[in-house]
């Protein structure tokens, strides 16, 4: 009796090891953008101390905060490291400029700051408001490329931009994803530099917006990961939420441009929980754990896991319009906004030793 108990003691052992694992796959997989455009929020070591006490082991920041770089230090999180928009030029015409920034802002605390990638400019377009930094955001990404690749650490520390989905020109189907024309001379020469880099593109996706811009056409449920059946079939795949559709369009748009393969980060994804239309603290919390439920399983074009960053951490009271002062995780008062959590908190919920999501049900 005593050996059998033994056995069946082992086996649990073995299957809460393999459960264990397969979580810290999935919650690898997750980050969480933090934003400071707010004059009520903890300070940067503060904030550093919620992420571990949270769980969330990936961080996005927009600009090189040296307060938050220093409160990283030998944290364990992984870092996503922005450099402005307002910096680009710099960076751009002098070479010199981008290895100082290099030095100061990422040899001075690589490796105690785990920092995975540099995210040079965000959300730049060469059509429309951000265009006058288009020119300037390949060459600022070679520049800091070469810094970090004098110092050898090319291969640990990758350097791209973040893109929006307005650059789509044709999103559906999702396979038949391609860029608009009028971005082509300026996203392939990227491409062609992530391609040669090994460097996968930054890709903003936000099923909210897209939903709330045309909600005639796109069902609540198929944003919010809700809907019980295939929505959209493309071909042998079937798309039951927007996400995937989105993504797997980016993937395409890449594809079809036939310079190369390139990995896609999800460099941002939320949904505010006041505002604006859709808007509400229900959808966002559905719409926020099921993104941290989904991104383990991959999309039909890619399947796998999803490296995906949230935004944002924090509600942010200084940021215009309305909506943009509803998308964080927590108030400012180092509170949570939703019940749902990034890993040991939440583990009996989301899997099991195969790894295995829990079906959602369309009527949560």
């Amino acid at each position: 009796m005593a050996s059998s108990n033994g056995a069946l003691m082992a086996s649990l052992i073995l299957l809460f090891a393999l459960f264990t694992a397969n979580l810290r796959i999935t919650d690898a997989q997750i980050g969480v953008c933090y934003g400071m455009m707010g004059n009520n929020l903890p300070s940067a070591r503060e904030v550093v101390s919620l992420y571990q006490a949270n769980n969330i082991r990936r961080m996005r920041l927009y600009d090189p905060n040296q307060a938050a770089l220093e409160a990283l230090r030998n944290s364990g999180i992984e870092l996503m490291l922005g450099v402005p928009n307002s910096d680009l030029q710099s960076l751009a015409t002098n070479a010199d400029n981008a290895r100082n920034w290099v030095q100061r802002n990422v040899l001075n605390f690589y490796p105690s700051v785990n920092i995975k990638y540099v995210a040079v400019g965000n959300e730049v377009s060469p059509v429309g408001a951000s265009s006058n930094f288009a020119p300037y955001v390949l060459p600022a990404i070679q520049n800091v490329y070469q810094a970090i690749r004098a110092r050898g650490l090319h291969d640990q520390i990758k350097v791209s931009t973040a893109i929006d989905t307005t650059l789509i020109g044709t999103s559906y189907p999702p396979s038949q994803g391609s860029f608009r024309n009028d971005v082509r001379s300026y996203l392939d020469p990227i491409i062609g530099y992530l391609v040669y880099a090994n460097a996968p593109l930054f890709a903003n996706i936000y099923p909210y917006f897209s939903y709330s811009g045309n909600p005639r056409d796109i069902s609540l449920n198929y944003a919010l990961f809700t809907a019980p059946n295939v929505v959209v079939w493309d071909g042998s795949r079937g798309y039951q939420n927007l996400f995937d559709a989105m993504l797997d369009s980016v993937h395409a748009a890449i594809d079809n441009t036939r310079i190369g393969y390139v990995r896609v980060v999800v460099s941002e994804s939320g949904w505010p929980s006041d505002g604006a239309f859709g808007t509400s603290y229900d959808n966002a919390r559905i719409y926020l754990d099921n993104l941290i439920r989904h991104v383990g399983k991959g999309t039909p074009m890619r399947p796998g896991g999803i490296e995906t960053y949230i935004f944002a951490m924090f509600d942010e009271n200084q940021k215009s319009p309305e909506l943009e002062k509803h998308f964080g995780l927590f108030y400012a008062n180092k509170q949570k906004k939703y019940p749902f959590g990034f890993g040991g908190e939440r583990e009996w919920q989301i899997g099991s030793a195969d790894n295995v999501t829990l079906p959602l049900k369309s009527d949560i």
